[in-house]
């Protein structure tokens, strides 16, 4: 391959995963003169079929990688000869985290430390690189009924798995602070959109309701989350990975706050409307309260619309409207997800990596 014909050379980590397969569908044809490479070791949550569009594009890559394994790493970073990183893979779903933290710590900050090691080696061989840290707004644990989270805002994690994201946030400060690694973090709220794994809130309503099956919704369902769809985001960051300030931070939202309960009764009848029966809001279950859940998320975004220009251009209305539609054309993608099918094909395909 020759690597001179590209003008950057990007490892994108979770590149198989929600956020990081709409980001390369993005980049990817976005940016023919970036070299992208995917680095993903392909848990239950990732599916390489989200990419199959770009799969055989020359400036596209795909490298089955555990993110822990810091030889692999670092071999992939001097093969490609890697200027730059959008660090995306994670252990993500906070129930998970809560039931076993430690593939949390394991990934998320372990992970991250290997990432900023491998990237300080090539800072020091080519004496740039620039290090895109992609983190949540769960690090600033629980609003109460007022106010929002920025850049600002102190950290106060209340689940292994933000506490996790917590850990590497401050692992890529210290990294820029101490050894001048180009580092930017985004911290974004809840996103939604195609090709988020049926575990997660809105693909989970959209698939049992579908299916006629029960709707659970946490306590009260009075929870409140800030929702931005996910093609919204992917313009963020790109905006920041280009043009945010070094060693800053850039928190990302959509203000479209709702109520968990609200969420899914539009969905119940959005489904309504398109395949007819219900009325599904029947289906609503509430159940025991998991523990430490955040009360209410909000993102305060004026900082990257004011420095990038950057605004969230899908509605809520309009987003969940073409989210649910997307899955109803794709029931044999949930239907995989689902089964596990596709996860037999990866291990049969990777089985000697």
């Amino acid at each position: 391959m020759d690597l001179d014909r590209y003008t950057r050379r990007i490892v994108v980590t979770g590149g198989a995963g929600f956020i990081g397969s709409n980001l390369l569908l993005y980049l990817v044809a976005k940016c023919p003169d970036y070299l992208f490479i995917n680095v993903d070791c392909l848990t239950y949550a990732a599916n390489l079929g989200n990419l199959a569009s770009i799969e055989n594009l020359p400036n596209y890559r795909f490298e089955r990688i555990d993110i822990r394994d810091y030889p692999r790493i670092q071999d992939c970073f001097e093969r490609y000869r890697v200027d730059s990183l959008i660090h995306l893979a994670a252990e993500s779903h906070v129930d998970r985290s809560i039931i076993g933290p430690a593939p949390f710590i394991d990934t998320n900050i372990v992970g991250t430390f290997n990432l900023l090691e491998a990237a300080r080696r090539r800072l020091g061989q080519t004496g740039s690189f620039r290090f895109h840290h992609v983190s949540t707004d769960e690090v600033f644990g629980s609003l109460g009924p007022e106010g929002y989270f920025s850049e600002q805002s102190a950290y106060g994690p209340n689940s292994p798995y933000s506490a996790s994201k917590a850990a590497a946030d401050h692992l890529v400060r210290a990294y820029h602070r101490t050894y001048g690694l180009d580092t930017v973090t985004t911290n974004c709220s809840n996103n939604y959109g195609p090709f988020q794994f049926p575990e997660k809130l809105i693909p989970l309503m959209i698939r049992n309701a579908g299916a006629g099956q029960p709707l659970p919704v946490y306590g009260d369902g009075e929870h409140v989350r800030d929702w931005l769809y996910v093609v919204d985001h992917c313009e963020a960051l790109d905006l920041v990975f280009h043009r945010g300030e070094t060693g800053q931070t850039y928190t990302i939202g959509g203000q479209c706050e709702i109520r968990n309960i609200d969420m899914v009764r539009r969905i119940c009848r959005i489904l309504d409307e398109k395949l007819g029966g219900g009325p599904r809001e029947d289906l609503i279950t509430l159940v025991k309260d998991r523990p430490g859940h955040d009360r209410r998320y909000a993102i305060d975004p004026s900082r990257v619309q004011r420095e990038l220009g950057w605004t969230a251009r899908v509605g809520l209305d309009e987003g969940l409207r073409r989210t649910v539609q997307w899955y109803v054309d794709n029931a044999d993608w949930l239907q995989r997800c689902v089964s596990g099918e596709y996860r037999k094909y990866y291990d049969m395909m990777y089985s000697d990596r």
